[in-house]
């Protein structure tokens, strides 16, 4: 969007022509939504851009869902980084946008980046303690989150064994030949060494 361009447009309307555009924006909202129903999310995403091209930015709240409704859009056409972006700009704009957070959410979960899915989902309950997509997603979001974390640290423990082998083999070494055994009252680390292995 040409924010500046409309910043500078705006300086010269009346409230009338304000309210003119903020009219003319709502209609293409609306076909937007018809053409959303009739199949053509391309065609919606047109004319969701085009009511943004007119609102006037004082409007923050009408510009908010037009970038919501552009953003499902985005993610029908499976464009899911656009769609988080769009929903990020309504966010942006209407901070109490409830579906734009739970759109968000849902999106952030779709493209496993679990810790800002479960950050919206709070935020969604804090708007409507009774949403319950949120209590779900809320109850099963931090084991998967764990268990993400789980399988990240096995592969990080994994790689660096391999690059040790790699640094050990010429002197006849692996990191078999070491041993290393939590410290349970200091939580450290202790490490021994076996020559057999």
């Amino acid at each position: 969007m040409d924010e500046e361009r409309l910043r500078n447009e705006e300086k010269s309307l009346t409230e009338e022509q304000r309210e003119g555009r903020r009219v003319e924006a709502t209609e293409m909202k609306q076909q937007g939504n018809s053409l959303y129903k009739e199949g053509k999310p391309e065609d919606a995403v047109e004319k969701y851009t085009a009511g943004l091209n007119v609102c006037p930015l004082y409007f923050t709240k009408d510009r908010a869902v037009l970038y919501a409704n552009r953003a499902q859009m985005k993610k029908v056409l499976d464009e899911k980084d656009k769609a988080i972006r769009n929903c990020s700009k309504a966010i942006e704009l209407d901070p109490e946008y409830l579906k734009a957070h739970l759109r968000r959410a849902e999106l952030y979960q779709e493209t496993d980046k679990l810790d800002e899915a479960l950050e919206d989902f709070k935020r969604v309950i804090e708007l409507d303690p009774s949403n319950q997509d949120a209590k779900r997603a809320l109850h099963i979001l931090p084991q998967k989150i764990e268990e993400r974390n789980e399988k990240m640290k096995e592969e990080m423990m994994q790689n660096l064994k391999k690059l040790g082998n790699m640094v050990l083999k010429p002197f006849g070494m692996s990191t078999d030949n070491f041993n290393m055994v939590q410290d349970p009252s200091t939580g450290g680390y202790n490490m021994s060494f076996s020559q057999n292995k």
